[in-house]
């Protein structure tokens, strides 16, 4: 299979975490910057926990308490969880250096991506899963019980990602109209035009972000279920003007 850690290509991985009666398991990618979790029953926790999860253990387990950084994509399970011990966050542009100067920036304890890419800065200054692995395992050694038990008691959300082709409405040259036209038509969001843009309602986010090779943008929303980041995704989409160019 290729080598992304997802759903699909994690199977065979799943079904012997959970034959062997294994506490979790753990899939990277080929340079092992991101990393994707698998818990004890076989089921694919994927690459968005993994950030929230060691966040999780520096705080609870290590007893740590500062700022934690996130890029613009990340979900916000991360801003439930620190926000609940107090912790602040801060988002930066997609990208590992982006997490970095953030976390400069800010002194933060941790940071990552909802890739699975996490950033602890007392071991290094780049996303490492074996960090990510040992500070899970922490946090299950503390909890002594199932990491599916602690999964479910996290604050779920469901994240929807869409393209949309421009090359019939003017390519990248479109990208900054579209930009102005949410800034004007989404009063109701928080926005952070750090990268792209991101707007931010009660009851999800989107972020649009143009691709930097090709006449195209992605957007990436998340709410509490799928229905509400489809609805979210259609909005933007029609207010951005590119509802009738999905891929």
């Amino acid at each position: 299979h290729t080598p992304e850690p997802t759903r699909d290509n994690l199977t065979e991985l799943a079904e012997r975490t959970a034959a062997e009666e294994a506490a979790v398991g753990f899939a990277q990618d080929p340079d092992a910057d991101r990393l994707a979790v698998i818990d004890e029953n076989g089921r694919y926790i994927g690459e968005e926990y993994t950030l929230v999860l060691t966040t999780r253990a520096m705080i609870e387990v290590l007893g740590r308490r500062g700022p934690v950084a996130a890029n613009l994509s990340t979900s916000r399970m991360i801003d439930e969880l620190a926000r609940t011990h107090g912790c602040p966050v801060h988002r930066s542009a997609v990208g590992e250096a982006n997490v970095a100067a953030v976390m400069h920036e800010y002194d933060a304890m941790i940071g990552g991506e909802g890739n699975g890419g996490v950033i602890h800065p007392e071991i290094c200054w780049v996303r490492d899963s074996l960090s990510a692995m040992a500070l899970i395992l922490t946090l299950l050694a503390a909890e002594q019980r199932p990491l599916s038990d602690i999964v479910d008691e996290m604050p779920a959300f469901a994240m929807v990602k869409r393209a949309f082709d421009l090359s019939a409405i003017g390519g990248t040259d479109a990208v900054g109209p579209m930009l102005e036209r949410l800034k004007s038509g989404c009063t109701d969001a928080r926005i952070n035009d750090t990268d792209g843009i991101r707007l931010d309602w009660p009851d999800g986010w989107v972020h649009l972000r143009p691709s930097n090779t090709e006449p195209i943008v992605r957007l990436i929303a998340e709410a509490n279920d799928e229905a509400g980041a489809c609805r979210l995704i259609e909005r933007v989409a029609e207010t951005a003007g590119i509802a009738a160019a999905s891929l």
